[in-house]
Parts: C-alpha cells; structure tokens; sequence
C-alpha cells in the first residue's frame, strides 16, 4: 500500500542531517562551486599523466562540432592513420559529411521499411513508439559505417567539406524526422486501406526522391567521381583523377572490413559471453551489413585490444564518456569524482546493474592510440576524441583501466587477433535482443 511522506519522518530526516557535522561547510560548498567540483579528487589528475609504454603516432584532432556524429569521426580516424602513414600525408581528413549524407539518406528508407513492417500494430505498440520516437539520428555503430563503405565507399574531407547543418545538425535532424514522421502517417494509412504494393513503393520512392533533394540543400551532392590531389610531408605533389569513392577506398585504404569484428562486454545475465548478438530494428542500410556483436569477458576484452595496439593499429571504442570524466581536462577516472564521500551515500552499482536499470549505455564513440603496461597490466589507455584540440592534451584524453572496465561497452578488433574458439563464435547464428536494449545505444 502506498504511503505518504509525513510530517514526522521530514523531521527526522532534518534531525540527521544537523547531527553531520560538517553539513554545514559542505552545503556551503556544493551551493556555490557544484558537485562535480567539490567531489574533485585532485590524486586522479596526477595518477593521469598522459604517458604510455605504448603510443601511436599521434595525429591532429578532428572537430564534430555541434553533431553527435563520433562513431562516424571515430571509424574514420582509425582509417586515416592508415592512409597517413602509407601515403607520408600530413593533417589529412576523410569526408565525415560524406558519409553523414548517405547515412542520413539509408536510415530515411531504413525507417519506411520499419514503419511498413509494423504498420499492422497501433501506434501504441511499443516497437512502433520506438520508432516514431527518433526516426534517425546522428548516432551510429560501427557496422552501420561498414555497411556504408561497402556500398558508397569514401571521400577525401577536401572532395566533400562540411557544412553549416552537418556541424550543427540539430535543423537538418529536426526538419527530417518531421517529413519522416508525417510520410510514416501516409505509409500507414495507406497499408490500412489495403493499397497495392505497387502504389506503397511508388510512395515511399516519391518520399525517397523529396529526402535527397533536402538533404543535398542542407549537406551538398555527394560525388560521383573525384580527382585527388595532395601534397606529401616532403612536399611532393600527387594527382589520382577519375576516382570513384569505391575506388578511392579500395587503393586508399584497402582493409578488408568484414574482418573486423565488434566487441561488446555486457555482463548481464541475459547476454552470456562467448556468444553473438543482433539487435532489432538496428542498423541503416536495408540489405546491409547486420550489427553483430561478440560479448566476452572484460580481461579478454582488453588483451584484445593490447593486441591490436602492440600491432600498430588503433581501436574504435564505444563508451559513456558523461560518466566520471573531466571534459575540459581529458581524464576519465572512475576516481576522479568521490560523491559518496561528499554526500556519505553509497552511489555505487555494478556494470550489470547500471545497464539493466538504464544509469548508463554507450553514448560516445573515440579512438585508443595507446596505452601504458605496468608488469604486463593496463594501467591507463590513451585515446583520441573528436572534440577539437582545446579539451584534454591538444584533444587526447587518458582513460584508467579501472575507468575502461565499468564504462567501455564495445571495441573493434581484427579477427586475425582472435582465438579459434572466439573465430568459431562470429559465425554462430546471432540472439535477436529488443530494439531498446542497451546494446543497440547508438553513440
């Protein structure tokens, strides 16, 4: 039975909070500098010096701007290094709008075939909900950017530069989830009236056609072909005319991508590890690559990801970087803040926990470069963001393990890297997860 707060219980509560004895001081403190600073634990920033046994050549920092394209930027970056280090090229970018155009464009048809697909459900139901509640957004995983280079491949930043609306895409997101929403009202309408397939698809073709036309206006014409021309760090002049996007992916870059597998460490009972996992209604492009997920224990987990490091390769990561972290400073620490000291509560929850009661999921994709071994052990892992070089040291933060352990959820690693064991699972038949679980976040 539901009971109300009483006047006596209040009274109680205020007894105990006068007997803390520095209540006072501390509410003094937290009113006028906030929690976050008064939590501060200034130890972290000297555990935290950005200083690894092992680092990759470090590259100038990318900027998504006012977008929350970083698993985008992220994947990129990992393949720019390549491109830098094979072609001796300096401060060199590949084209985040370019594929932000096509991204945007597949997630368009991606939402009618969803909206099709559950146009016999009421708008009550919860996976119809789901998707009327974001029709697309920046966000991504990693599978959803191969499945764009598979079928658009890349450009160099030079051959489709940014835009107003790709840096700050809150007017672009918000006038195309509209028109989105509005053809989901027709798209279902006319499944109700029992309208052939052939008029469906002349529909959703029509709505196809206006979502080019806007999203050209708002990001440009991705190209068709391209001339690339540069010049090396020794100043040599280079030209490679007449290139195709496919093209310039498969001289430029060149990886094979269906050997890189995603990995996820989700400690929660319904998701055993050693085992593949999908997520419904995830992904972007129809008839693209599946997002699939290999769920492992977090010491493997990491010696993977050391594996790759030891190797010369950097590894995309997805975490929640809102948590336990100084944005301005690059520290992510799960010492860094101490709330339940300040507070004298306990604050902590386990992995698990926090991703079966909604407290975290990934939010934010960035790059490891680095990382520092102490007796063979991590101890602290460098990584690259996307925030531009004026946060962090000229963009790069430093992530302790014991950071990494609670809030990294996903990692990308060459297969060559893994175990016959761990091999013979990618190929299993993945378990279908709901269309909310945290492991379909986008970051």
């Amino acid at each position: 039975m539901a009971k109300e707060i009483s006047k006596e219980a209040i009274s109680d509560y205020q007894a105990k909070l006068h007997q803390e004895p520095q209540a006072a001081a501390l509410k003094r403190a937290v009113m006028n500098n906030g929690i976050l600073a008064t939590s501060e634990n200034t130890d972290s920033k000297v555990a935290m010096t950005p200083t690894f046994s092992i680092d990759l050549a470090a590259e100038k920092v990318s900027d998504q701007k006012q977008s929350g394209r970083c698993w985008m930027f992220a994947a990129l970056n990992t393949m720019r290094r390549s491109i830098a280090a094979q072609f001796n090229l300096k401060d060199f970018e590949l084209s985040q709008n370019y594929t932000n155009f096509w991204d945007k464009f597949e997630k368009a048809n991606y939402f009618y075939e969803n909206i099709l697909n559950t146009a016999d459900q009421p708008l009550s139901s919860r996976k119809v909900a789901f998707l009327l509640a974001t029709p697309q957004q920046d966000g991504g995983q990693w599978d959803m950017l191969t499945a764009l280079i598979a079928k658009y491949g890349i450009v160099p930043q030079s051959v489709m530069p940014e835009t107003y609306n790709s840096e700050r895409s809150n007017e672009i997101n918000a006038t195309l989830n509209l028109k989105l929403r509005k053809d989901a009202v027709s798209l279902r309408q006319m499944v109700a009236d029992k309208a052939s397939e052939a008029d469906i698809a002349a529909a959703k073709n029509r709505f196809l056609s206006q979502d080019y036309r806007l999203l050209v206006y708002a990001l440009g014409e991705p190209p068709m072909k391209f001339d690339f021309q540069y010049r090396d760090k020794d100043n040599h002049y280079h030209s490679d005319r007449d290139l195709t996007p496919q093209r310039f992916f498969e001289k430029y870059v060149g990886w094979d991508l269906d050997q890189y597998q995603s990995i996820i460490n989700a400690p929660t009972a319904d998701k055993p590890y050693n085992h593949l996992y999908t997520v419904e209604m995830l992904g972007n492009v129809v008839g693209g690559r599946q997002v699939r997920h290999l769920n492992l224990d977090i010491n493997t987990f990491k010696q993977l990801a050391i594996k790759q490091l030891q190797a010369g390769e950097s590894v995309w990561f997805g975490c929640d970087v809102g948590q336990s972290s100084d944005r301005k400073l690059g520290i992510m620490d799960t010492a860094i803040y101490d709330k339940n000291a300040l507070f004298n509560v306990d604050l902590d929850m386990t992995k698990a926990q926090r991703l079966d009661y909604g407290e975290s999921m990934m939010t934010h994709a960035m790059v490891i470069t680095g990382v520092d071994l102490v007796a063979g052990k991590p101890t602290k892992w460098k990584v690259e963001n996307s925030w531009g070089n004026k946060v962090g040291e000229k963009g790069y933060f430093v992530m302790s393990d014991a950071w990494l352990d609670q809030y990294v959820y996903q990692i990308v690693i060459n297969k060559k890297y893994l175990s016959d064991d761990l091999l013979k699972a990618t190929k299993e038949d993945p378990k279908v997860l709901a269309p909310w679980d945290p492991m379909g976040a986008l970051a």
